[in-house]
This record gives structure tokens, sequence and C-alpha cells, in this order.
């Protein structure tokens, strides 16, 4: 008798998101380049080569959990940008939204602090490049127009302000945990409150 074939399962979306999931943790606690599928795998609860079975490497589970998260991001920032805000509301609507990430993908915003300089060097991941080009463009660009429209002050300098709230937002991603004390909102209002109005008590 001829031998039944058995039949195919196509791997469900929600199971591929927990793997991804769960490759991000890995690779955000323990690098890139130290972590191995076998790590991931077990970390999963499953063999190495059944994980084989929904990636092909684990270059490919990051290039999707990178670019998955600056997805997001730019829909979100595009969508603040066709706003038509004025220049003050504009950045207060870009911290939000950052902030909102870095609740969506915490560890997709570690991993790409300490990894995207050496990923961008690599053909797959040039779109890091790209997205840090338009990021820094955004941002120099609605700080300057804050400036010719007197929302900000005359002597400050561009560039050392993008750096500054830059650096202040994102580094919340080595802190930050869903479902803490404050929500993203609550966080971004206070992070723009020290930002725009200092931390001075105002007389």
């Amino acid at each position: 008798m001829p031998t039944k074939k058995k039949p195919q399962v196509t791997p469900t979306p929600e199971r591929r998101r927990e793997l991804l999931a769960t490759a991000a943790e890995v690779f955000a606690a323990q690098g890139y380049n130290a972590t191995t599928v076998r790590r991931i795998a077990d970390e999963a609860g499953m063999l190495a080569g059944s994980l084989y079975y929904h990636f092909d490497s684990k270059e490919s589970m990051l290039d999707e959990i990178l670019s998955t998260f600056l997805d997001e991001l730019w829909q979100g920032y595009d969508a603040v940008l066709a706003a038509g805000l004025g220049p003050r509301e504009t950045i207060e609507a870009l911290v939000t939204e950052s902030f909102r990430e870095i609740d969506r993908h915490r560890p997709a915003v570690a991993i790409y602090q300490k990894e995207s300089r050496h990923l961008a060097t690599q053909p797959r991941f040039a779109y890091l490049t790209d997205s840090q080009t338009k990021f820094e463009k955004v941002w120099l660009s609605t700080l300057e127009r804050g400036v010719a429209e007197g929302a900000f002050r005359e002597d400050l300098d561009i560039r050392l302000t993008y750096r500054f709230v830059r650096d202040t937002v994102w580094v919340a991603a080595s802190w930050y945990r869903p479902g803490g004390h404050h929500s993203p909102e609550e966080i971004a209002r206070q992070y723009l409150s020290m930002v725009l109005d200092g931390i001075a008590l105002r007389t």
C-alpha cells in the first residue's frame, strides 16, 4: 500500500509573531551576533530545526523585526507630518508617536540602537541608513521651521537640539516596560514639558 503523505501545516501568522517577539527579546538582551538560532528556539520552547520551518535564518528574523518597527514608525510620523500642524505641535506629536512605538516595539528599538550602525553596512539592511537620513531631515526641518516662525528661540543650535531630543527620547527603550505606571502618552507629556519648558520654577 502506498504511504499517505502527511498534510502540510502552514504556520499561522500568530505563531510567526510570537516567534519574532521572542527573537526580538533575545536579540535585544544578548546582541545579534551572540544570539544563536538554538537560543531563540530554546526560549520559544521548540527544537532549533523547527524554527527553520518558519524562518530561513536569524538574519531573516532580524530583518522582519526591524522593518516592521520602522514601517509602523513611519506610518505614524507621516500621519503627523500630513496633519499640517505648527512646528511646536509637530514636535509634540512626533515625540508622542515615538513613545508609542517604544511601547509597541521596545526590543526592536533597543536592537536598532545597538546594531543599526553595523547592520547598515550590509546590503540587506541598507534601508536603515535611508530611514536614519529621512528621520534626521524631518526633525531638523521642523526645528528650523520653528525658529523661522518664532515658535523656538533664534539662538537655538538646531543640530544640537535634534541630537538632544533624539537621544533623550529613544534611550527610554533601555528602561521602559509596557504596562508600567505611566502610559506612553503621559511619559511623552512629561518629556515634552521638560524639553520645551524646562524644569525650573516659572515666576
